[in-house]
């Protein structure tokens, strides 16, 4: 690719590189010059204009972004393409999902060439129908095919959107004199529409370990959530052994995520049941999204995934109880 002033007479078929006014209005950078555009420059007294003129074995920046954001999202369905502009595309959720990328691949793009990059939300990030999970962008007006055929080649494949594998989830509050009862439920079945899915029913039970077990068995939604009224502090702890009773099992308790330490995670058979920290009846982020997400779209979620939560796990403090987290300066 050529870049630079020419000569308005050899201007023709360039790529304007800066915006021009002229007496019909302004010429937008990015457009190719045609008869008209040129007589309009002329006429607006312009000798020489910045342009960019590609070669042979150029791509054009729109052709070459929407090429590389359809390798992208080659195995993702879910996964719709905006329309090509000014060398940008974006890829976008279609559905609520958790974003699966490949790093590897994604540091391979970037490492093409600096005008094909590629920029992407965060790994495992939960969004909604409608999010946009990564952009593509040419910064040139125009990139070597051979330079894109690499970055494609890396690229394939490299986003993908799981989807909720899940349709329902029952909510089983315990509760004690003068607790909070169904104080912040809200903030819980609105973590369950954000992932598509149905919330069965919501159950208030005595902070009991019987009464939480026939809870737990009469539960009907495809995924048991359980808001305790009093914090979960030991493996052994109501609800945990609430699980036991009714014949599940308890696969982890505590997560290296704050606020959402006191998590725990087992199933019954083959459904999952998540504990749920007090900290959960507030609508702030926190590590109950994250192990909710990953496990309603059927991803892995055992020991080896939650540990590694702990980097980024620090989430952003909770206003009104910032002092857990402070002590004294040593």
């Amino acid at each position: 690719m050529k870049f630079g002033p020419v000569p308005l007479e050899e201007a023709e078929g360039g790529i304007l590189a800066h915006s021009e006014q002229v007496a019909g209005g302004r010429l937008r950078k990015g457009g190719v010059l045609g008869p008209s555009e040129i007589e309009a420059l002329r006429a607006a007294g312009y000798v020489v204009v910045t342009v960019a003129m590609l070669d042979a074995e150029d791509v054009h920046e729109n052709a070459a972004a929407e090429g590389l954001a359809m390798a992208l999202r080659e195995t993702a369905p879910d996964i719709a393409l905006s329309a090509p502009f000014t060398g940008r595309v974006n890829l976008i959720a279609e559905r609520p999902g958790v974003v699966c990328l490949d790093a590897a691949a994604i540091h391979a793009v970037n490492m093409v060439d600096p005008m094909i990059t590629l920029a992407t939300v965060s790994q495992h990030h939960q969004i909604h129908a409608g999010g946009m999970i990564a952009t593509v962008k040419i910064i040139a007006y125009g990139v070597p095919r051979v330079a894109l055929d690499r970055a494609t080649e890396a690229a394939r494949g490299a986003v993908r959107l799981a989807v909720p594998q899940y349709r329902s989830a029952s909510l089983i509050i315990t509760d004690v004199p003068g607790g909070p009862g169904s104080k912040g439920a809200e903030a819980i079945v609105a973590r369950v529409a954000g992932l598509g899915m149905e919330m069965a029913e919501t159950v208030i039970c005595a902070h009991e370990e019987a009464a939480l077990a026939a809870a737990i068995a009469q539960a009907g939604g495809d995924i048991m959530l359980i808001l305790t009224a009093s914090a979960t502090s030991d493996w052994h702890d109501t609800a945990p052994e609430a699980l036991r009773r009714a014949g599940g099992h308890v696969e982890r308790f505590g997560i290296p995520v704050d606020p959402g330490n006191l998590l725990f995670l087992g199933y019954l058979g083959q459904r999952p049941v998540i504990g749920l920290p007090g900290s959960a009846r507030s609508p702030v982020l926190h590590g109950a999204d994250w192990v909710l997400a990953r496990v309603a779209c059927g991803l892995p979620c055992g020991a080896a995934e939650i540990s590694a939560m702990g980097v980024g796990g620090l989430l952003k403090e909770i206003p009104t109880r910032p002092q857990p987290r402070r002590g004294e300066r040593r």
